[in-house]
């Protein structure tokens, strides 16, 4: 029995079985993903989803589906199915199921009478090629396999209509064809392990419907091209790979490389080795450059979540190397300080005023992990002081360091922070002026710059710096502490203190280095537990705010207005870890590990094996957002590291 599995009754429960999604990536950007019965419920899911630079910075879905027709005794059994207006399904083929499994990869096995056959996938690690395995277990019979695929050929944000500048011709290739539905696109091959008989018919499917697109308040039916059939012949016991690839392959060895592909997976067969499976699926490489997906299905590289999920993702795994290939990677883009937040090259965003700071708390966990002051200062030095000297004197945005030590950032009409939803041009939390997560990150900084600065005896930069933690220690319990309160400001802005109680406090007592002492620290922590704290994350508001929104659901525009308000964030919990431990030791490790246990719950629901981005405040806290999210499994399994360090 697999670690993840599903019965008939589960898979035909279409309220359950089009809940739960798959996931599978490569190590160049491009990924799979569907329901685990295979019906697509959003634009973002396909067979072969991948970059497209020819034509843009994003992923574009070019092979949708394969849709199956099993033929015997000249009857036809239709195995797929599709939603179209109305909540039609046809056809109906999630019947035949009678089991998933995804160890090591997904396993559906159909029943139809007398036949069996089970359909597999598995994505290639290092390759733009999806592999897809049919095995005929049980038949009387030669049985006929029908495939037919389904192209998109478009951006993983827009929808395919029918249109009259699609390339109808085909290419023959060997056991198999390929297409190229529009000029810049690539090519896609479809190649059998076993010749094929191909049938070049034409068509189009209408008003395909995605219901997760539809319930997220955007257009959701399109039209896929259908180029034609391929006809393969099975006998019982006999087995039939696919290729789906950008490059036309020898099918004469698909049955080895999958048999290789399988073999590289780190098994699903417990919690935390799905940990690791999924923290290996957001770390990209392509052209020299190594980078990290925010989150999967719509999210590209984003500054600040790459630095807040790198160590989760790369040092509990041991994998240093990756680690220091991302920094060197968004080193290269290192402008006035900054870097950036969302976008490449000219299309770069530098609108975040935190990024750097996580990029020096990164490190701070590198040195932990390394315990090495002086190879870090070596190697990074430059850039940190860069970094520091650009808030000092000031950069964009209005970043700058003010005569009390304090980092005032903000513009009029623009997000710095990580709560950074805009609706209309304007935040939905404007946190202009100084923010207590940024003057914590800042404060945590300089104190672990000067450290790294004394054990590599620079003494132009400890000449530079010393004075300023005390100074910044007592502007910032001016600033953002009240006794009578007993938890700190949000933010401060020309003298107006904001008290909404939210998570970012809990950072003045989870670093290194806090400005707090055991009393405040404690005192914070215990406003964020009674307020904020659910089995899924913190808060991002407290319930007892009129402004909380304890479900994320809706459009945009309502989304975006629950987004920071009440929405539960797993990756906060990595801080609110460090904060607990740090003030209850090791007698704080039950509650910690009982919060890194609960998470085995999701890891059977919404992404399947992974999770999610986000999580409703209110009980029963279901997952929202992105399916499989950096920072939200980067953090847990830095949280795992924590108990195991404090049982140590």
């Amino acid at each position: 029995m697999s670690y993840i599995d599903f019965d008939k009754t589960q898979l035909v429960n279409l309220k359950y079985s089009l809940h739960r999604e798959l996931l599978r990536t490569n190590r160049a950007g491009s990924y799979a993903s569907t329901t685990i019965i295979t019906t697509n419920t959003r634009k973002y899911h396909g067979l072969l989803v991948a970059p497209q630079p020819n034509i843009d910075d994003n992923n574009h879905v070019l092979l949708s589906e394969i849709d199956e027709t099993i033929i015997a005794n000249n009857f036809e059994f239709h195995v797929g199915m599709r939603m179209y207006p109305g909540e039609v399904y046809e056809p109906k083929g999630h019947k035949y199921l009678k089991e998933f499994v995804s160890d090591p990869n997904p396993k559906l096995v159909y029943r139809m009478g007398g036949i069996v056959f089970v359909k597999e996938y598995i994505f290639a690690a290092n390759d733009d090629r999806m592999f897809i395995k049919y095995t005929l277990e049980k038949a009387s019979q030669v049985v006929t396999f029908r495939l037919k695929p389904f192209l998109a050929f478009r951006n993983v944000h827009s929808l395919s209509k029918e249109n009259d500048h699609v390339n109808k011709e085909f290419k023959e290739v060997k056991n198999g064809a390929s297409w190229q539905l529009y000029d810049g696109y690539s090519r896609v091959f479809l190649q059998f392990s076993k010749k094929p008989v191909y049938s070049h018919a034409p068509t189009w499917y209408y008003d395909i419907d995605y219901i997760r697109e539809r319930k997220r308040g955007y257009e959701s039916t399109e039209d896929l091209y259908v180029p034609g059939s391929f006809d393969v012949k099975l006998k019982a016991g006999e087995s039939l790979v696919i290729s789906a690839s950008l490059e036309e392959k020898n099918p004469s060895y698909l049955r080895r490389q999958w048999t290789s592909e399988v073999n590289k997976r780190t098994p699903r067969n417990n919690y935390t080795n799905c940990l690791l499976n999924a923290s290996e699926e957001f770390i990209i490489r392509n052209n020299g450059k190594t980078e990290v997906v925010a989150g999967y299905p719509w999210f590209g590289r984003w500054g600040r979540d790459t630095f807040i999920a790198l160590p989760g993702l790369t040092l509990s795994r041991g994998d240093i190397k990756s680690f220091k290939d991302v920094t060197d990677t968004m080193l290269g883009e290192l402008k006035n300080g900054l870097f950036p937040n969302v976008g490449h090259g000219e299309k770069a965003a530098y609108n975040s005023v935190d990024t750097s700071l996580w990029f020096i708390w990164a490190l701070q966990q590198l040195h932990n992990y390394k315990d090495d002051s002086t190879d870090i200062w070596k190697e990074y030095g430059a850039s940190l002081k860069k970094i520091l000297n650009s808030f000092k004197k000031g950069t964009l945005y209005n970043i700058k360091m003010h005569e009390n030590g304090l980092i005032w950032s903000g513009e009029h009409g623009k997000a710095l922070t990580w709560m950074d939803a805009i609706i209309d041009g304007n935040p939905v939390t404007p946190r202009n002026g100084y923010a207590v997560d940024i003057n914590a990150l800042w404060y945590n900084a300089i104190c672990f710059c000067l450290k790294l600065a004394t054990d590599a005896n620079d003494t132009r930069f400890i000449s530079g710096w010393k004075k300023w933690p005390e100074i910044m220690k007592e502007s910032f319990n001016n600033e953002f502490w009240d006794v009578e309160k007993g938890y700190l400001a949000d933010f401060v802005i020309d003298g107006y203190k904001d008290w909404s109680v939210r998570p970012n406090m809990i950072f003045a007592v989870s670093f290194d280095h806090s400005p707090l002492n055991d009393e405040q620290s404690f005192s914070v922590l215990n406003v964020v537990k009674n307020e904020l704290l659910t089995s899924r994350g913190l808060r991002t508001l407290s319930p007892k705010n009129p402004a909380y929104k304890g479900r994320y659901k809706g459009d945009q525009k309502e989304r975006d207005k629950a987004y920071h308000q009440g929405t539960a964030w797993p990756w906060l919990l990595g801080a609110y870890a460090e904060a607990y431990l740090k003030v209850f030791g090791d007698h704080g490790k039950e509650a910690i590990e009982e919060l890194y246990n609960g998470f085995e719950e999701v890891i059977s629901d919404s992404g399947i094996g992974t999770i999610s981005e986000v999580y409703d405040g209110d009980p029963p806290h279901k997952a929202r957002g992105a399916i499989s999210q950096a920072w939200s499994v980067a953090e847990l399994l830095r949280i795992k590291q924590m108990i195991y360090k404090e049982s140590n």
